[in-house]
């Protein structure tokens, strides 16, 4: 039976979409998931299933957050193969090293045409750096994530697709529940 992550797009934020990991836990249980495991408050899942597409997965999650919790976001599912993936592929492995807490994954509904990927370069007015990988974008944020004008709202815009970040920090623990 496959393991997979999910992400849950900006939830638990200061009054904003609150949900307890424990409820998101119960949820995957009675999707028929096994071992379902959170990290963080964050809304990071990473759970066994059978019988399913990243695609069919992710709606499974939304429709069920929905209906069973009243929480309507999106979810971003990965299989342990391609969080393995990211990890490896990371373009940034001395801010990986340095500072990880400014090294940002931003998983994707949608691959970014090259179009879009100009715009959002035409569009950073900081230190910041990014690459794409399919459905996910590496972000540095050398002055840190809080003052950027990067904001997730202009990378949606400029990308045309939905997404949500995880620090570096993150993934790799994220990666360590996948090994276990």
């Amino acid at each position: 039976m496959p393991t997979y992550v999910a992400l849950l797009r900006a939830v638990n934020l200061p009054g904003h979409n609150k949900v307890g990991m424990a409820d998101l836990r119960d949820l995957c249980g009675g999707l028929g998931f096994q071992n379902a495991r959170s990290l963080l408050q964050s809304g990071n899942l990473v759970f066994r299933a059978s019988g399913g597409t990243s695609a069919k997965l992710e709606a499974a999650l939304r429709d069920e957050t929905k209906k069973r919790l009243g929480l309507d976001t999106d979810f971003f599912v990965r299989t342990a193969k391609e969080w393995e993936a990211i990890v490896v592929a990371n373009p940034f492995p001395r801010e990986a090293k340095d500072d990880p807490s400014h090294l940002v994954a931003m998983f994707l509904g949608n691959a970014p045409g090259k179009e879009s990927q100009a715009a959002l370069r035409q569009a950073i007015t900081g230190r910041e750096r990014f690459e794409t990988a399919g459905r996910l974008v590496y972000i540095v944020y050398p002055d840190g994530i809080g003052r950027s004008k990067l904001t997730t709202a202009l990378i949606e815009k400029k990308l045309a697709t939905r997404g949500t970040g995880r620090n570096w920090n993150t993934v790799l623990k994220l990666a360590s529940l996948l090994e276990e």
